[in-house]
């Protein structure tokens, strides 16, 4: 089946972005130059495009977790606005937010 193997997010302040990521996720970026940073897991990756000339608008990346709770407290301790507040769908549970470049983004937890 096919599904997504990377995401690519713009990013004004790609160095701001690193820093929001690694402290609300703990994701450890790759830099390829200075204007680009992105996850190397093998799984589905998170790009940062840094150069306004190359960055596209992103889609909505929905990231799971294991602790909902958790991740909610992570994220905005980190910088970001919730834009809507945690609720349930069949499957899970999820909250949407904004992060510090104006990227809107979804966590789940899945039942």
């Amino acid at each position: 089946m096919a599904r997504p193997g990377f995401i690519e997010l713009p990013a004004s302040d790609i160095d701001a972005a690193r820093t929001f990521y690694t402290r609300a996720f703990g994701w450890d970026l790759t830099s390829f130059g200075p204007t680009y940073a992105c996850t190397m897991t093998g799984d589905v990756d998170i790009g940062l495009q840094g150069d306004a000339a190359e960055a596209t608008r992103a889609p909505l990346p929905v990231i799971a977790v294991d602790d909902l709770e958790a991740a909610l407290a992570a994220v905005i301790a980190a910088g970001a606005k919730i834009v809507r507040p945690t609720f349930a769908f069949p499957g899970g549970r999820r909250f949407q937010f904004r992060d510090p470049h104006g990227n809107e983004l979804a966590v789940m937890q899945p039942d």
